[in-house]
């Protein structure tokens, strides 16, 4: 078994901004790139096989052609593909939105809700992000401040930095803020509902439509339950340091700042995906060689094992 470097899938959302092709090297004519799926089995966008044997077929057709034992024993216990990576392009404020848990999701949308993690790649000074409220709230307070336009009163808005991490608990409300590129590690869930939208229209003159009262069954109406940051200290390592951002029954993720070498291995108990934000790599493994570079993505199936990285860079690494 061998690395594929992935195709994203694309979305051009009305807030997004064109830094993902700019500046991240992302192949696409949309004339806003708010989001590239760079990790996704979901329906509603498949990361694409890029070159080697596998070359032009979506991840999903590989996984359902080679079997489930491509994406480790870790994975057994998870009926679909478990994790969907983004980078996100917020040029302007996102939605305030919030996402429901497994219970909830499964039994109303037919698919599992979403827990995920923001590690902030980049912003502009003073940007912000809204994360949890300043309080705790009534659900009754919360309809009528979503009905009188004063929601953002209480909501909690944190500044954010390069290296920020943010775990986003299924049910807790959230917006990422203008100015901000994000890396985004969910569950495979596209379930969103907004609750808040400054009165934006969509390309059909629209406003875009909001989901009141599912977002009033599901919303966690107090602060955040965790505090920012990553939950491991940084590690120095043979040629690297490692830094464990989050892990959780859904996803491991570990921040590579790779120096000059980076010596790791997929074993047979999870895929690994790894996503440079920065910097150049090569990764050799099985006597092959493959550059990678800012912005690329690459899936490691599960038990293909040792593979070195050479160069510097920084980067995620993703894992069940």
């Amino acid at each position: 078994m061998k690395a594929m470097k992935l195709n994203p899938a694309f979305k051009d959302y009305l807030w997004g901004g064109t830094k993902l092709r700019d500046e991240y090297g992302k192949k696409c004519d949309f004339d806003k790139v708010a989001e590239s799926w760079e990790l996704s089995c979901h329906k509603d966008g498949n990361s694409v096989i890029a070159d080697g044997e596998f070359a032009g077929m979506t991840l999903a057709a590989y996984v359902e052609q080679e079997g489930k034992g491509v994406l480790g024993t870790d994975c057994a216990k998870f009926e679909n593909f478990p994790i969907l990576i983004k980078l996100i392009d917020a040029k302007d404020n996102l939605s305030v939105q919030v996402h429901p848990d497994n219970e909830y999701a499964l039994r109303v949308e037919g698919e599992y809700g979403k827990t995920e993690m923001w590690y902030i790649v980049d912003c502009e000074p003073g940007a912000s992000l809204l994360y949890g409220f300043t309080h705790e709230i009534s659900k009754e307070e919360f309809k009528e401040r979503i009905e009188n336009n004063t929601l953002l009163e209480v909501t909690n808005r944190v500044e954010v930095h390069p290296g920020d991490m943010f775990f986003i608990d299924a049910r807790t409300l959230h917006a990422i803020g203008s100015g901000i590129l994000i890396a985004e590690i969910q569950q495979n869930s596209n379930t969103t509902y907004r609750v808040y939208d400054y009165g934006r229209v969509g390309a059909d003159g629209k406003t875009r439509p909001l989901h009141i009262e599912k977002a009033l069954d599901v919303t966690r109406l107090t602060p955040p339950i965790r505090p920012v940051g990553a939950q491991g200290s940084p590690e120095q390592k043979e040629g690297y340091t490692s830094t464990l951002l989050a892990s959780c029954e859904y996803f491991t993720v570990h921040e590579l700042e790779v120096a000059e070498k980076a010596a790791l291995c997929a074993d047979e108990t999870s895929f690994q995906s790894l996503l440079v934000l920065d910097g150049s790599l090569t990764l050799e493994m099985g006597g092959e060689t493959m550059p990678i570079g800012k912005g690329e993505s690459v899936f490691i199936p599960a038990g293909a094992g040792d593979y070195l990285l050479t160069g510097k860079a920084k980067l995620l690494v993703t894992r069940v």
